[in-house]
């Protein structure tokens, strides 16, 4: 995190402990990434830790659709701490290897299940061309319901400003390499 400095534990105010124990709690282990970014401004890390913890939740999104989003976000930005911490999530929420490896590689994913192309299309249009088509609406409506394609949009936009964080202060991944080549 070459822009700002991390934030040592015996030096954080009562505000930025209780972030840190917060996110730390929920599995991540430390305020690392973006929360070490957010302990700076702590009342707004707290909103936003409620965001993801809503986001993450069980919703009318499948994990697998949440994690293919948010990959396409990741590589859009190329935000690696955003892509290392979301791959094996992934993985592990079932999106397919091959989509994985060619969303990396900024190729076209063949989707064999017509809800994640719809996904990536939805994500791709909102991050690239800063829209959504009536048409790719419709389609994602017809698909998902209105009400998962608003918690998609959503989804969508909070991780689109956590990768512009994570970009803004260049946070990089855990391990320091870039995933998306030299």
């Amino acid at each position: 995190m070459a822009r700002i400095a991390p934030i040592p534990l015996e030096r954080m105010t009562v505000a930025q402990r209780h972030l840190h124990d917060r996110v730390a709690s929920a599995g991540r282990g430390a305020a690392v990434g973006p929360w070490a970014v957010l302990l700076h401004v702590p009342e707004v890390g707290e909103q936003l830790a409620g965001v993801v913890e809503c986001l993450m939740s069980e919703t009318l999104v499948p994990p697998k659709l949440k994690r293919l989003a948010i990959l396409t976000i990741a590589r859009a930005y190329a935000a690696p701490y955003e892509w290392a911490v979301h791959e094996p999530r992934a993985r592990a929420a079932g999106l397919d290897a091959a989509v994985i490896e060619a969303l990396r590689t900024g190729a076209r994913p063949d989707f064999g299940d017509p809800k994640e192309a719809l996904v990536h299309a939805m994500t791709n249009e909102i991050v690239l061309a800063r829209e959504l088509g009536g048409s790719l609406y419709s389609r994602a409506v017809d698909a998902l319901g209105e009400p998962a394609v608003v918690e998609l949009v959503a989804l969508i936009g909070f991780y689109i400003a956590l990768a512009v964080l994570l970009v803004a202060y260049d946070v990089e991944a855990p391990d320091g390499a870039s995933a998306f080549g030299p």
